[in-house]
């Protein structure tokens, strides 16, 4: 059977455990299938506290299985196979998962194929964040615009063009600062701010019972690409959003921005605060 964590221990052949960075309470009976290294065998895996155990069981349940015509086959392939198909092969798996609220149902095939797959899945309404507003504020911390999240059956239809009126009118600020190349780049930023309240649906009244969760965010434009890989196929970054922190303003959250470690695909690299966005001088016609 395939590796169970970077740590697994042994008890024999029939027990493997380790630690789990995988926060989720599961109890799944499983068939196995040919994609696991070498015999199939049934097994009972377990995730609680931290920790994932997985027991060898007696083969009470067979993987499910189904002949594929394998149109794509040479002549000498199927000479040499003796046949013109193949078995798709896949694991039947029966429990339970449970994680963050999000609980799916395993009673059946596991094929990743929606038409096929025995899965039934839901997110627990009683343990959901739901969000109930984005606002918008200018560069001195002041109120612009609020959306609120309206319920099912309430939309209107030029909602998406009002928040987006409103969205590109709020007020910005803007900073200039250093790439690690030395171009001098603008960042554009507006400050968010989102809401949710606990519980969902017959469950919204949970929220009477905790604390609203507010978070703060800043959303930066660059005016170019930057970073190592701008120019390259792959291309420099052209934005970002970072949490905002208590009573933080935009400029002392987009220097704490520019102070940190920044990474490309194949290395880090740093970028320099320098102040208050210039004005660019008009050119003479």
């Amino acid at each position: 059977m395939s590796r169970l964590t970077d740590n697994d221990t042994h008890i024999g052949k029939v027990i493997t455990y380790g630690p789990s960075s995988w926060n989720a309470t599961r109890l799944v009976y499983s068939s196995g299938s040919g994609d696991d290294d070498g015999p199939k065998y049934n097994h009972l895996t377990v995730y609680a506290f931290g920790w994932v155990v997985r027991i060898k069981m007696p083969t009470l349940i067979q993987p499910w299985r189904r002949r594929v015509k394998a149109d794509y086959w040479d002549a000498a392939t199927i000479e040499r196979m003796g046949r013109d198909w193949y078995f798709d092969e896949h694991a039947r798996e029966y429990g339970f998962s449970l994680n963050d609220g999000f609980l799916q149902v395993f009673h059946g095939a596991q094929t990743d194929n929606s038409t096929t797959t025995k899965l039934w899945c839901a997110h627990l309404p009683w343990t959901q964040w739901r969000h109930v507003r984005r606002s918008y504020f200018d560069g001195k911390g002041n109120h612009f615009f609020t959306e609120w999240q309206r319920p099912r059956g309430f939309e209107f239809k030029d909602s998406w063009h009002a928040t987006r009126a409103a969205e590109l009118s709020c007020p910005s600020s803007s900073f200039d600062f250093d790439d690690y190349d030395g171009q001098r780049i603008t960042a554009t930023c507006k400050v968010e701010e989102r809401e949710w309240h606990f519980g969902e649906g017959w469950f919204s009244w949970l929220s009477l019972f905790r604390k609203p969760k507010i978070k703060r965010s800043l959303s930066i434009d660059f005016s170019a690409e930057m970073g190592p890989e701008k120019g390259s196929w792959k291309g420099g970054s052209l934005g970002h959003g970072i949490e905002m922190q208590v009573d933080e303003t935009p400029e002392a959250a987009f220097r704490r921005y520019c102070e940190q470690d920044h990474r490309s695909k194949h290395r880090s690299f740093r970028i320099t605060f320098v102040g208050p966005a210039q004005a660019q001088p008009s050119t003479p016609t």
